[in-house]
């Protein structure tokens, strides 16, 4: 509620600066120049409910429920073509962003506000986003839905839902779950060769990662490239191009913005199209102005190893490991250009950033330096703590926080990647190899499966154990349990004894039946959960202060 409150502050300020600012016609009005480009595309064929093509172009879904979307050509007919063949799946994506919206922001009064309020935040965006990546996000979202043109028009939404990553970022300050990412090479890898994994644990609710998409796109300029998306969105959040060259983003600690300039998915999707070494990656990042704090993991094929390139609005550093061949990252910056940075300083001491980087350098030490693609996928799915200790399903501590979007591994220089399958990173790993993917491309549209079946990696036993089964059932419970705390309605007994037998190590289902019972005045009880809560691995910080502060709260009315 206190992130709230700041928001709706910061909101009141802003709306002072809205009515009074320049340069917001200018934004609503910019539309790309794409007279130079292709707009007659072959219509969409309707094969069956789950493949499409047009012209060489098409999209599949494959028997691990990942969506296969290939398409070629210049910015523009990419765009349309991406936009034809993906247009259900953009529908959907939609819906999912607006419907989070609305239960974020009930009233229609604040909807209407909100929506000029991103009107002029966004309002320099416009003048930071290529005019190649502009003339693709048009034509994707000439397929976009009528019935949100109140929210914005089709290409307005389309450039805005770009920056979501961005956005929820800025205003949240850093209330997003932190990704978890690694590279090794030379001595720690099982063959010397560059390996890469990373969990992208942004969260939008459940129904955003249902429909994945693996994008494999051939440009008219630049590598061809794979990444992994969603219905309606160009960017990159984790993705390799032809060349051996990897990119992934873990946020960082930032202060809020007072404008958008260039999406973070922008800035890795032009490294991954145009870059081939590092250097030319370093290059790249730097030409670009970002407005939120962000690090981009790099591993290149040609260079043999990765780094990380370390993006702030202010400020702007490369971290390059000396001497070891293991680089990790969570969502906390290394480099010396952030040494004296507070938020950065106050990211690693409060929250869960250094404890998952710690536990990835301890399970990396325990394989003793020899690192496999099946290893890496083991530790994407791990979810004990340090020293192993159990701390709860769904803590953020664990680099497993069953929510990720997907889990991903590289081996740049075989140009071999394996992508997660729902649920979570817990189902099998399908692998694609760029190789044969865009090997004679357009002498060879079959609408097949383009996934390598034979290099498939189980799915984790674990989604077929009671304790999964009681976890999933622990998340509707914690839902519930928030809302009749927020709403101040009752629960059955019968409930808060499940929240916590459901997921018994996990410090918030002690904490949230203490935060009720403390409410229904039912003091000694409250007690006994805080101070279960307590014993536990509680997540960050603020959770930990303000559990302490609940419990000498109840003490003081039990005297």
């Amino acid at each position: 509620m206190d992130k709230l409150k700041g928001f709706v502050l910061f909101l009141n300020v802003l709306i002072l600066l809205l009515f009074s600012s320049c340069g917001i016609n200018k934004s609503l009005n910019d539309l790309p120049d794409v007279s130079t480009y292709n707009a007659a595309i072959p219509s969409r064929v309707r094969v069956n409910d789950s493949t499409y093509y047009a012209g060489n172009s098409f999209l599949t879904k494959n028997e691990h429920g990942l969506w296969e979307l290939y398409v070629e050509g210049d910015p523009l007919e990419r765009g349309l073509l991406m936009g034809s063949l993906t247009r259900e799946l953009i529908e959907i994506q939609e819906r999912v962003f607006i419907t989070k919206v609305n239960d974020l922001v009930p009233s229609t009064t604040w909807q209407s506000f909100l929506r000029s309020f991103l009107k002029w935040y966004n309002r320099k965006m416009y003048k930071h986003v290529q005019p190649e990546f502009k003339a693709e996000i048009f034509g994707v979202s000439r397929f976009a839905l009528d019935e949100f043109n109140t929210i914005a028009p089709p290409y307005l939404r389309s450039l805005y839902l770009h920056s979501a990553h961005d956005i929820g970022h800025a205003l949240q300050d850093l209330a997003l779950v932190g990704c978890s990412s690694f590279a090794a090479w030379g001595d720690k890898t099982d063959d010397g060769e560059l390996l890469i994994a990373r969990n992208f644990d942004f969260y939008a609710g459940d129904e955003f990662a249902e429909q994945k998409i693996i994008a494999f796109i051939n440009p008219d300029q630049g590598n061809p490239y794979m990444s992994i998306t969603w219905g309606g969105f160009t960017g990159v959040t984790s993705g390799m191009n032809l060349a051996g060259l990897t990119v992934t983003i873990n946020a960082s600690k930032s202060k809020v913005p007072l404008i958008a300039k260039t999406p973070i998915s922008i800035v890795s999707r032009e490294i991954l199209q145009y870059a081939t070494t590092i250097e030319e990656a370093i290059a790249i990042a730097k030409k670009r102005e970002v407005f939120v704090s962000e690090s981009i993991m790099v591993g290149s094929a040609a260079d043999g190893k990765a780094i990380l390139i370390e993006v702030a609005p202010s400020n702007f550093g490369v971290y390059d490991v000396v001497n070891n061949n293991q680089l990790v990252c969570s969502n906390h910056f290394q480099s010396e250009a952030f040494k004296e940075d507070k938020r950065n300083a106050k990211s690693i001491l409060e929250s869960h950033s250094k404890y998952r980087f710690d536990r990835m350098e301890e399970i990396l030490q325990k394989d003793e330096g020899k690192m496999t693609v099946v290893d890496a996928v083991s530790l994407l799915r791990n979810r004990e703590g340090l020293n192993d200790e159990k701390i709860g399903f769904g803590n953020e501590k664990a680099l497993n926080q069953l929510l990720a979007h997907h889990g991903i591994v590289f081996k740049p220089e075989k140009r071999q990647v394996w992508i997660s399958s729902n649920p979570y990173q817990l189902g099998e790993f399908v692998s694609y190899d760029l190789n044969k993917v865009f090997a004679n491309r357009d002498k060879n549209p079959a609408m097949t499966t383009l996934a390598d079946i034979e290099k498939v990696i189980a799915e984790d036993p674990f989604v077929h154990s009671e304790a999964y089964k009681n976890y999933e059932e622990y998340r509707v419970l914690e839902r519930t349990m928030e809302s009749a705390i927020s709403e101040e309605t009752n629960v059955s007994e019968t409930m808060l004894i499940e929240l916590q037998t459901k997921n018994p190590d996990y410090w918030k289902a002690h904490y949230l039946k203490g935060r009720y019972l403390y409410q229904q005045k039912r003091y000694e009880e409250a007690l006994n959960a805080f101070t279960i809560s307590a014993t536990k691995e509680i997540t960050t910080v603020p959770d930990k202060e303000r559990l302490e502060k609940y419990i000498e709260k109840t003490q003081n009315k039990m005297k």
